[in-house]
């Protein structure tokens, strides 16, 4: 059991980064013994646990009382010793001492951590706010600088491993669902699937440029081949039909999506309002916001993606912002496709702090806004979905890979062995630390002019040939849900054996959970850089309430 020690205005965000590292845990009461503490509190009750984690980026009274020098820094980059890179938001302090430390700042090599005792217990004093830290990232978000760092699951596997470095086993629910490595949620964001509605306007001009000139001059560039080039003019010289309605429209083929998976797991996010580009906290948003289709207009295929196991969300325009918008929109869409409308991502990504609170109390189960448009990875630092400060229910599902942030040339502008070399990368760190990486391919990403179908189809072969599962955004909300509804406890013998019970509700819809226990490393972090071990755990499903014992 890990006791946590913390301001009373931490207490909220500590709590939720326990659901992300689902690991027995409590907020410290006096007289209970603990295996490990953690701390962000003046007060450290060391003779409560083995081992303390002591948090802070200045000056702590278990600094003074082992007169050690402390250094406050504006952020910045921390190196721990076993090669993991993490940036700092807030203060992050050095301290006085030799270099060969757990934890130095990057560029100076000074200690950002050190070890030493306090008692009989022994005490990791870390230089930053691990809370302040969580804090941000769940609110305010990573610069695109950083976007390709998990920092929030950095956090988490440098916390477990400082406790395993210990001599301590550590038993968590790991974000993977039994009889897969990670999750990936395939997700459409439906803008303009339908071209005949389209005349003239900003949205056919910008085709036909990029049809003709554009892929001609990706021709030439090599970034697009022959075969594209002729598929956009072939598409160009339909135009004039597919108006007069004697050619099928090239773009309102959004439910193909369907067929390119085995089981069809999809999720379609659909605009509730024609010609209305919604508000901004400020006032109307631009023009070009504005989607030209009715909901109804897409009704019968919607009710067919449904049918088939897809699942259909909401692209808010306004309910970002209003509760009451929200329900609004939430409404024209349930009507329009027939079931209750479970989940939101917002339109241009448009978002702030109090979008949370908005959409809980608007109905959403969850939300799946936050991410970059203008790049890919990990705004909020995590692939695994939280509960964002001002929500009471609603749950975030980060997003994390756009088609247009790979490809558009206002954005990265990779070329396709580029996008992979960077997509597969988050891959890997999906199968390292789990949860569910959330794709957005829109609507006409796999017509003409886009044709970024062939890429779509690499990347959904790379994530079955990596063991993902690939459910409904819903589905993998639903997921997450389950374990956080789950309990866990453990408790270590005098002679080091290992009782772990767990509690947990099944259900037919979801993967089963399972119980990791990870084993020691170390008999203590003092001699972790010379003894340690390679880091090793054990699986084991669990549902109802399983028991375990295990000699460690």
């Amino acid at each position: 059991m890990t006791g946590i020690v913390v301001r009373a205005s931490e207490r909220v965000i500590a709590a939720e980064f326990f659901e992300l590292l689902k690991t027995p845990w409590e907020f410290f009461q006096t007289g209970k013994q603990y295996d490990v503490l953690i701390c962000t509190s003046e007060e450290l009750p060391c003779e409560a646990a083995p081992l303390s984690l002591v948090f802070g980026g200045e000056q702590m009274p278990f600094d003074s009382e082992q007169k050690k020098q402390v250094r406050p820094h504006a952020g910045g980059f921390v190196l721990s010793d076993e090669g993991k890179r993490l940036p700092i938001y807030g203060t992050v302090a050095s301290f006085s001492g030799n270099s060969n430390s757990l934890l130095t700042l990057e560029g100076t090599n000074e200690p950002a951590a050190y070890v030493s005792r306090c008692g009989g217990a022994t005490v990791l004093r870390i230089g930053y706010n691990l809370f302040s830290e969580v804090r941000f990232l769940l609110t305010e978000g990573q610069p695109t600088e950083n976007s390709v760092i998990p920092t929030l699951d950095e956090h988490i596997a440098c916390l477990r491993g400082w406790i395993t470095l210990a001599g301590i086993p550590l038993v968590e629910v790991p974000p993977v669902p039994v009889g897969y490595k990670f999750m990936a949620c395939l997700t459409h964001d439906l803008d303009h699937p339908v071209m005949r509605n389209h005349w003239c306007d900003h949205t056919m001009y910008g085709f036909l440029y990029r049809a003709t000139i554009g892929t001609l001059r990706d021709v030439f560039r090599r970034r697009k081949s022959l075969g594209s080039l002729r598929k956009n003019l072939e598409a160009v010289c339909l135009l004039p039909f597919v108006h007069l309605g004697l050619a099928k429209d090239f773009w309102r083929g959004f439910d193909r999506y369907l067929e390119m998976v085995e089981v069809p797991g999809s999720t379609f996010f659909v605009i509730p309002r024609s010609d209305y580009a919604g508000r901004t906290s400020e006032g109307p948003a631009p023009s070009l916001r504005r989607c030209r289709y009715e909901v109804d207009q897409l009704a019968p295929q919607l009710r067919r993606i449904v049918a088939a196991g897809g699942e259909i969300g909401l692209h808010g325009l306004d309910a970002w912002l209003d509760n009451d918008e929200g329900r609004k929109e939430r409404e024209i869409v349930s009507r329009a496709v027939g079931v209750s409308i479970r989940g939101v991502r917002m339109h241009w990504l448009f978002f702030d702090s109090n979008s949370p609170a908005a959409l809980d109390q608007a109905g959403f189960d969850y939300d799946t806004t936050v991410g970059y448009r203008e790049t890919v990875g990990y705004r909020a630092g995590t692939a695994q979905a939280y509960k964002p400060p001002g929500a009471t229910k609603l749950l975030e599902l980060p997003l994390h890979v756009m088609d247009t942030a790979l490809f558009y040339s206002s954005y990265l502008r990779l070329r396709e062995q580029e996008a992979e070399g960077l997509v597969w990368r988050l891959m890997d760190d999906a199968e390292r630390s789990g949860g569910a990486l959330t794709i957005n391919w829109h609507d006409r990403s796999i017509a003409p002019d886009r044709l970024w179908e062939d890429f779509y189809l690499k990347m959904l072969r790379e994530l079955r040939s990596r063991g993902a599962w690939l459910p409904t955004s819903s589905k993998a909300v639903a997921w997450f849900r389950s374990r956080r509804a789950a309990v866990i406890e453990s408790a270590r013998s005098p002679g080091g054996a290992l009782r772990v019970q767990g509690r947990a509700k099944t259900s037919e819809e979801v993967p089963g959970l399972q119980i990791r226990i990870h084993k020691p490393r170390a008999q203590s972090l003092a001699e972790a850089t010379a003894s340690r071990k390679r880091a090793e755990f054990v699986d084991v499903p669990f549902a109802g309430t399983t028991e375990l014992n295990l000699a460690i």
